[in-house]
């Protein structure tokens, strides 16, 4: 009985002595650099490849189908982009199908996470652009409302905006002069806008929007941006139009 007990308080010791903090001492530190490039290809693991493939194949009949084309490579930049410009329009575009006439549309710069390629756009290139849960929606402003939201936009140095608008603003982020189709914002009168929901909220520093009326926000997965921009692709497409957008002068920086 003594020795099982001598036996057992051994193994505790042992536990205890397990459990006990280690005090480690850093010795040195290693590192190397692995780049990722076209050489991994070269030489491709058989079983790792014959993996994957089944899954490739659903990946590849989901993301590869051409949506249209491009006839330019396009960025997102500021104050204006080509791409911008081009996704603010398709927002005015698919108003049709919610019975609506919007004289705005606003989209976001940080909305957008990838370029426009010249040629082929698949739908793999759409999601990069668009890879976002934001939906199309629509709102009433005033003109007050609205003159507050280009100087919200002004102070970021501009944000995407639909065509007929035209702001000066200046390097500093002061809202100049504002138009729509070359009339001046009367402060009394509505204007209908449509953005993306994540705008709507007053993200992105236009909490304008927060303050409009008369809200239409569409939950349905359907509604997504990537959707509506993959749509519009393929209406273009349809009638043997290739995509394209230019500059023009919708947000101008000058010289106070």
């Amino acid at each position: 009985m003594c020795s099982r007990l001598l036996f057992l308080g051994f193994i505790g010791a042992l536990m205890v002595e397990s459990c006990a903090p280690k005090h480690y001492q850093l010795v040195g530190v290693e590192r190397s650099r692995i780049i990722v490039d076209s050489r991994y290809d070269q030489n491709p693991d058989e079983a790792a490849v014959a993996f994957l493939a089944p899954y490739k194949r659903v990946n590849d009949s989901i993301m590869r189908p051409v949506m249209g084309m491009v006839a330019r490579n396009m960025h997102p930049h500021r104050p204006e982009s080509e791409l911008s410009n081009l996704l603010s329009d398709i927002l005015i575009w698919a108003a049709k199908d919610y019975n609506e006439a919007p004289v705005l549309g606003v989209y976001n710069m940080g909305g957008i996470r990838a370029d426009f390629i010249k040629g082929d756009v698949t739908y793999e290139d759409i999601l990069s652009v668009a890879p976002f849960e934001n939906k199309i929606c629509f709102v009433t402003l005033t003109g007050e409302q609205l003159m507050m939201l280009f100087r919200q936009i002004a102070a970021r140095g501009g944000e995407g905006v639909s065509k007929g608008t035209e702001l000066v603003i200046t390097k500093t982020g002061k809202l100049l002069s504002a138009r729509l189709f070359g009339r001046e914002i009367d402060p009394t009168a509505s204007y209908r806008v449509t953005t993306i929901n994540y705008l709507l909220e007053g993200n992105d520093g236009m909490a304008a929007f927060k303050l409009g009326s008369d809200k239409v926000a569409p939950e349905d997965a359907s509604n997504n941006s990537r959707f509506l921009i993959m749509n519009y692709f393929r209406d273009m497409q349809a009638q043997g139009k290739i995509v394209d957008a230019q500059l023009e002068g919708r947000i101008v920086v000058k010289s106070e």
